[in-house]
């Protein structure tokens, strides 16, 4: 079904530039966008890529208007202020326009139990799981396979990915002469509304207290959140990240794929961790933060650590020195 681009702008707002009749039947990237395709630029870097597209209409920052205007393959374009965040709008419209007739709101093979709650209009797929207590907000789609445990609690309009498990218990266990004896968990995971998580992540239940993953929050797939964590309001982790128990991580911050962060720390808010980064301690300022280092024997990686953290001061003592004997 295309989509005419005049109902488009209507819409979502920004400056066309062409024709309002003009029909998108399709979103593509730049380099691959055809006839009838509407695409987006959403960096100065690629404005090769839109020299070249052959896209039918391109989204564009002001300071790209006469770039777009100018490509040798013509077409209109759209001037918003953010396009990464128009094209974005502009895929839920597409996707409120082409979305396929349902099936049953609860599908027939999801198990929920008598002592759950499910809001009316909340979706529950196939194979879903929903064990006693649970509470489900409005218009919260569960997709298949997705397990929540008793008396966990999932907020409005939140989207929870195929193998999601909420509420399995936490990694709790006591030294007991050579073995292990396991600590009870008797939390439960509160989930704030408008959080998105992708496929078979888990998020643990507290072991007194409950795991919290606050509103806007969005996990991407494989990430582990441990037991007694919270995370602050529109914190965004991608894919096999982990957060180890007790940790808590403020708002607005941004985890990278693969990066761990260690139990019991704390992350203020606006803090932006680099992929595959291992946070070892409390950061308290707002920034971006990076560490990587080489595995090795502890106490060797520990002196080795000590004193790369002490390379900066060196260098400029060893600039000071140059310059003295320089002169």
């Amino acid at each position: 079904m295309a989509l005419r681009l005049g109902s488009l702008v209507d819409a979502l707002g920004g400056e066309l530039h062409g024709d309002p009749a003009l029909q998108i039947e399709s979103l593509a990237p730049l380099e691959s966008a055809g006839d009838g395709a509407l695409s987006f630029l959403s960096h100065p870097k690629y404005q090769s890529q839109l020299a070249a597209s052959r896209a039918a209409c391109v989204i564009v920052a002001p300071s790209m208007r006469e770039a777009a205007l100018a490509r040798a393959a013509g077409g209109a374009c759209i001037v918003a202020e953010e396009p990464y965040l128009y094209f974005a709008r502009v895929t839920q419209l597409w996707k409120r326009q082409h979305v396929r007739a349902g099936g049953p709101r609860i599908h027939p093979s999801a198990v929920i139990d008598p002592e759950a709650f499910v809001a009316p209009d909340a979706a529950i797929g196939a194979l879903c799981v929903v064990e006693r207590g649970a509470r489900i907000g409005a218009g919260t789609v569960l997709k298949s396979r997705v397990t929540v445990g008793e008396d966990c609690v999932i907020g409005e309009r939140c989207l929870l990915h195929p193998g999601v498990v909420i509420g399995a218990d936490g990694f709790g266990f006591a030294p007991n002469e050579g073995a292990w004896e396991k600590i009870e968990q008797l939390g439960a995971v509160r989930i704030g509304n408008d959080v998105e998580i992708g496929a078979n992540t888990c998020i643990d239940r507290g072991a007194l207290q409950d795991t919290v993953i606050e509103d806007g929050v969005k996990l991407d797939n494989l990430i582990q959140i441990g037991h007694n964590v919270r995370i602050g309001k529109h914190t965004a982790m991608a894919g096999n990240a982990g957060v180890a128990g007790s940790a808590t991580i403020g708002a607005h911050c941004t985890v990278g794929g693969g990066a761990i962060v260690l139990g019991h720390l704390t992350l203020a808010d606006h803090v932006h961790i680099s992929a595959a980064s291992v946070v070892t301690r409390s950061i308290l300022k707002p920034g971006h933060y990076s560490g990587l280092f080489p595995i090795d024997d502890n106490a060797v990686w520990e002196k080795n650590a000590a004193t790369l953290k002490q390379l900066h001061t060196l260098r400029e003592r060893l600039k000071a020195l140059e310059k003295t004997i320089k002169s």
